[in-house]
């Protein structure tokens, strides 16, 4: 991918700078006059919560319910490699990881304010795709842009700080988990570890995949759902369904049992894994990033649309040779690990 081409945006630039909008770097055109494009980008939702949005020192919110705060960052060649993406999908990626987060408290978002640092020589058209892109994440999750900052960097970095509320219902933790729950998922597991998978291969197949790396797709509205449906604990898969589960289990001091078989699976992937001779249930239980939302729930109330995959228990009572705070795959406790921020 070239600057020349996917790079770049149609947006006019405002403000001083009066030279070629395609051929400008973030250092050319400086700060102030960026700034006003991206202000232009976030139009304002019409959100009675929002008293003052973009454009000022800070935004101001009037939330009466309890606030939830999150906040996520995409840094390049450790969370995206631009030949593998596009300025804008790493902008709404970076939006839907971090609303992941309010969602798994069972909270709305609402809006976000976001920090792009990137490298002086940057094209300013390049930030002004990662801002569009910011913009279509939120306006998806029916969300605000609140404002942020341009500050310069080695690399590009994108931080999302996301702001939601429990609409005067409950945040569900995810150590409440209960010895007789079921433990379900909100949709299917490895779209995204298959799609980097994919990339790294050089493999042009399989689209659905490469497109769920690039930007996950999970039903957020499915956090309040899980939350109204009674809930005991819930969180997102971001690091990998065992490191999920194991951070759910320890949590909570309980065994928790998954059958493998039961795991929803995008359509494409055990396909992709013959092809690239690969193992698909690695990909289901330690592949990150596909955001779905991982729940316990009292048997008989798991929401329409999620997928029972398995129990948690209580090992006092049981076999003495499993601890409490194990987690079980088809019986056996797992070796595997997820995504490690620091390996």
């Amino acid at each position: 991918m070239s600057d020349n081409d996917d790079r770049r945006c149609d947006v006019p630039l405002h403000g001083d700078w009066e030279g070629d909008w395609e051929s400008a770097s973030v250092a050319q055109v400086g700060e102030a006059a960026l700034l006003s494009v991206l202000a232009a980008q976030a139009r304002a939702r019409d959100d009675e919560r929002v008293v003052i949005g973009s454009g000022d020192d800070a935004a101001v919110l009037d939330i009466p319910s309890a606030t939830v705060v999150s906040t996520d960052s995409a840094v390049e060649d450790r969370h995206f490699r631009w030949e593998w993406t596009t300025p804008a999908a790493v902008g709404e990626r970076a939006v839907i990881a971090a609303a992941a987060d309010i969602a798994a408290m069972g909270a709305v978002i609402v809006g976000a304010v976001v920090s792009i640092g990137c490298p002086p020589s940057t094209s300013a058209s390049v930030v002004a795709e990662i801002s569009r892109g910011v913009g279509v994440g939120l306006r998806g999750l029916q969300a605000s842009l609140l404002g942020g900052d341009l500050v310069a960097t080695r690399q590009t970095v994108v931080t999302v700080t996301v702001l939601g509320t429990t609409a005067g219902r409950r945040a569900v933790r995810l150590d409440g988990a209960r010895a007789g729950d079921v433990i379900a998922v909100s949709g299917p597991l490895g779209a995204s570890a298959a799609g980097l998978a994919l990339l790294a291969a050089g493999v042009e197949r399989f689209p659905e995949l490469i497109a769920a790396h690039r930007v996950p797709r999970p039903d957020l509205s499915q956090g309040p759902i899980a939350e109204r449906c009674g809930a005991h604990a819930l969180t997102d898969v971001s690091d990998g369904l065992v490191a999920e589960l194991a951070t759910m289990s320890q949590a909570a001091g309980l065994v928790f049992e998954v059958d493998s078989t039961s795991i929803p699976r995008p359509r494409e992937l055990a396909d992709a894994a013959v092809l690239l001779g690969a193992d698909a249930d690695d990909w289901v239980l330690t592949g990150g990033e596909d955001h779905q939302l991982l729940a316990t729930f009292p048997p008989g109330t798991v929401p329409s649309g999620w997928t029972v995959i398995g129990r948690v228990a209580d090992a006092s009572g049981g076999d003495e040779s499993v601890d409490r705070a194990t987690v079980l795959i088809d019986g056996i406790p797992t070796g595997r690990r997820g995504w490690q921020s620091f390996d």
